[in-house]
């Protein structure tokens, strides 16, 4: 046990921060993200260097209470770098240097892919995030050679995209991540520009909201607000209107992932250390 225990608040709720959380191997790549399935199951993403890198797995998947479920996708993976579940269960794993996005069954099966593999530019160029609208379209952020968010259909059909190099609306400076609100929102970490950037589904420029420092991961927070980690670092919940609501300092170096859990716990996924944190609701 701890010799002390450490709280954070963001708004109206308090958390009791637990570090390093769960069974995650050691030597075989950091945490650069995290996500959970309806169950409450915990997918770590690890990423490696494919040229260095001791042979290991991809992702591993956690149960609830932080035991080690499964280890998978080492053969498939060469440079994880964030995932997202899907609502029906599969894993999409964006493998940033082979530009694809890699779709897995819950259990590690490859069930396809969207983007060619080793192809730069077709149409991936480093995609950094992958996140889902309620009616199924697929949005990647092509975020570290693209400047780019692209549009996919539920199957993944291409829909086009929006987005070029700048700090002017619809332009960006490394989209790093990506979510979908409940309205259709699409919320963009431009990571560069210190903001984050709000679309229509067609990439129509609605809104920038600021106040943060090199935003690094969008997720979804109750009632249509945005969680938002940054290189502060800090978590920050923004409002449905973008009003800045809360911010908190769970972690020591920053948050590269995150995932709200379906209990309302909040993973964070560090790289350095590399761990994961767990954010635990705690009843004042």
């Amino acid at each position: 046990m701890p010799r002390h225990s450490l709280f954070v608040r963001l708004g109206a709720q308090r958390y009791r921060v637990e570090r390093p959380w769960g069974d995650v191997p050691q030597g075989v790549g950091s945490p650069s993200d995290v996500a959970c399935d309806a169950k409450g199951n915990v997918y770590c993403q690890l990423r490696q260097d494919p040229y260095t890198a001791k042979d290991g797995p991809a992702v591993v998947v956690l149960n609830p209470d932080g035991s080690r479920r499964a280890a998978w996708g080492g053969d498939d993976v060469a440079d994880g770098h964030m995932l997202s579940v899907h609502p029906d269960g599969r894993v999409f794993v964006v493998d940033r240097d082979a530009q694809e996005i890699i779709i897995f069954s819950p259990d590690g099966r490859r069930l396809g892919g969207i983007g060619r593999r080793d192809r730069p530019g077709e149409p991936f160029n480093a995609p950094c995030d992958v996140a889902f609208a309620p009616g199924g379209t697929i949005y990647v952020a092509d975020g570290y050679a693209a400047s780019r968010v692209h549009r996919f259909s539920a199957d993944g059909t291409p829909m086009g995209g929006w987005g070029t190099p700048g700090e002017g609306k619809g332009e960006f400076s490394t989209p790093h991540g990506i979510w979908v609100l409940p309205d259709g929102r699409v919320t963009v970490a431009d990571r560069e520009n210190n903001r984050i950037c709000v679309f229509t589904p067609e990439g129509e420029w609605l809104a920038d909201w600021r106040k943060v420092h090199k935003p690094m991961s969008v997720h979804g927070a109750p009632d249509g607000g945005l969680y938002v980690t940054d290189q502060v670092p800090s978590l920050s919940l923004f409002g449905a209107d973008g009003t800045l609501e809360a911010k908190c300092r769970p972690i020591l170096n920053g948050a590269h992932g995150m995932w709200r859990g379906p209990d309302g716990a909040i993973f964070l996924s560090e790289q350095n250390p590399p761990r994961l944190t767990k954010l635990v609701p705690a009843v004042d």
